[in-house]
């Protein structure tokens, strides 16, 4: 089961999802800009002692350019993702803004079609439709 993306996606889903209430319990009384760069450093210093651990020494001086140039836009991206949510998060409550954070599954499937040239199917058309019932229904407050 461990070598199975699946997996790894369930423990990413369960783990996103600690990471809302943690951060929304963390972001109380805190520019949420000084709070994502806290919760970035955490990140970035747990990932180098991964990352170091377990690839080789040189593996860093094996990278193409165009892989330094496409994992620093998505570093990037990501970035501006966590600040923007660390935002949301001070300004709304975790159960509102997680769903729509969510809506990004959306938007892998569009951009993936877009740049990668992944098929949309009917599957996933419908699939994105429920996800973006589900965010609204899980979003609106009456």
């Amino acid at each position: 089961m461990t070598s199975s993306w699946l997996f790894w996606s369930l423990l990413s889903a369960l783990f996103a999802g600690a990471t809302a209430v943690l951060a929304k319990a963390g972001v109380a009384g805190v520019d949420s800009n000084l709070a994502t760069a806290i919760r970035t450093t955490v990140v970035l210093v747990f990932c180098w002692a991964i990352a170091l651990s377990t690839s080789r020494p040189l593996a860093l001086s094996t990278l193409a350019g165009r892989t330094w140039l496409f994992l620093a836009l998505s570093g990037l991206a990501t970035g501006l993702s966590w600040l923007c949510y660390f935002r949301a998060l001070q300004l709304g409550p975790a159960s509102q803004v997680a769903p729509v954070d969510k809506l990004s599954v959306v938007f892998v499937l569009g951009l993936a079609a877009l740049f990668l040239h992944e098929p949309l199917s009917l599957r996933s058309t419908l699939g994105s439709a429920l996800i973006v019932a589900g965010a609204v229904v899980l979003a609106w407050r009456a």
